[in-house]
């Protein structure tokens, strides 16, 4: 049976509460390190103009059913046209984004310079929560929770007798690690350079492929079936009036 325990409050003075300061203060501290460090280099009129198109065509997506269907006709043919539409990428003129990137160093030392940004900084404090706070039970969860999660709350803490919802100080640091972007959000805004799961994910990529979104996006104005909406609205309003007028 699990066993309850009661936490010293110096934990929380000197473990829980210092880890979660330390963590913010490396993630803001690593936003601006982030930006010092990436070149400031003009974008490709090329590839803004192709992310445009590819906004437009989601935006034309989106509210499709509020445009009367000679309308949309008109503008899927500007967008899908084989001859000369936006979204139409001949086969012969599609990029390859690995060799884009090995043509261009600029791109190749931004991604490097990001990723050590993030492994270095990660690399130190992992270091420094293992060493000083080793086998601490740092918090506990104000509500039950099955085994499945001993192992991502438990941390570092081989006991089976101890009840699932406490938490260890090396998973507090990884919940921190990955789920402040929330916070960062509101202090640094939207666009910041602290989302470690995102950098995690593009790390094993090598670029943004323009001609396969290109092609989804139209695929999907090809499928897209249109029913304009304001006959329906009509239709409503007209019922509406009639049970206001009974």
């Amino acid at each position: 049976m699990a066993e309850d325990l009661v936490l010293d409050t110096a934990i929380r003075d000197w473990v829980l509460i210092p880890l979660s300061v330390v963590m913010v203060l490396i993630g803001i501290l690593r936003y601006f390190v982030s930006k010092l460090m990436l070149s400031s280099q003009v974008p490709d009129p090329k590839i803004v103009k192709e992310g445009q198109v590819i906004v437009r065509a989601r935006n034309l997506r989106a509210a499709a059913n509020f445009i009367p269907p000679k309308s949309f006709r008109s503008r899927r043919v500007y967008f899908s046209n084989e001859e000369n539409g936006l979204l139409f990428v001949p086969k012969g003129q599609a990029q390859n984004p690995q060799a884009q990137m090995f043509s261009d160093p600029n791109m190749a030392m931004d991604m490097m310079k990001k990723n050590l940004s993030m492994i270095i900084p990660q690399t130190l404090t992992f270091a420094w929560v293992n060493f000083f706070f080793s086998g601490f039970v740092a918090a506990k969860i104000p509500f039950p929770l099955t085994q499945r999660f001993r192992s991502m709350l438990q941390n570092g803490i081989d006991l089976s007798s101890v009840d699932v919802s406490y938490v260890s100080s090396r998973s507090w640091y990884f919940l921190n690690l990955f789920g402040l972007r929330g916070l960062f959000s509101l202090i640094l805004g939207e666009e910041n350079a602290t989302d470690d799961t995102q950098r995690m994910m593009q790390m094993s990529g090598f670029g943004f492929d323009p001609s396969k979104s290109l092609g989804a996006e139209k695929d999907g104005l090809d499928i897209l079936q249109h029913e304009w909406a304001l006959p329906k609205f009509e239709h409503r309003a007209e019922a509406m009036l009639k049970k206001l007028i009974r």
